[in-house]
């Protein structure tokens, strides 16, 4: 089941970058419990971040799409603070860090 999560985590972008918000290594955790209940916690680009308001309800709503989730929660974190070092090589690659 957590694979089909973080694919359908996959479907999310940011609005202002054009690469998914796990590859933009925004999602730094994803548990899912025996009881098929998602734990996931994650972070913005910035604190500032517009997204904010809609962002994290998003990935909830993509979660709970998963067959067989039987609840989720979004936790935003701030720590550790996000930089582009956490951005999978497919995501660099994207958009052309080294």
């Amino acid at each position: 089941m957590k694979a089909e999560i973080i694919e359908k985590i996959k479907t999310i972008y940011d609005p202002e970058i054009p690469v998914d918000i796990y590859n933009l290594g925004l999602i730094y955790e994803v548990e899912v419990r025996p009881n098929a209940e998602v734990f996931i916690i994650m972070t913005l680009t910035t604190a500032t971040c517009p997204a904010a308001a809609y962002l994290p309800q998003e990935v909830e709503t993509a979660v709970r799409e998963v067959p067989g989730v039987k609840d989720v929660h979004v936790h935003v974190v701030y720590q550790p603070k996000w930089n582009n070092s956490m951005m999978s090589a497919e995501a660099r690659e994207a958009l052309a860090f080294s």
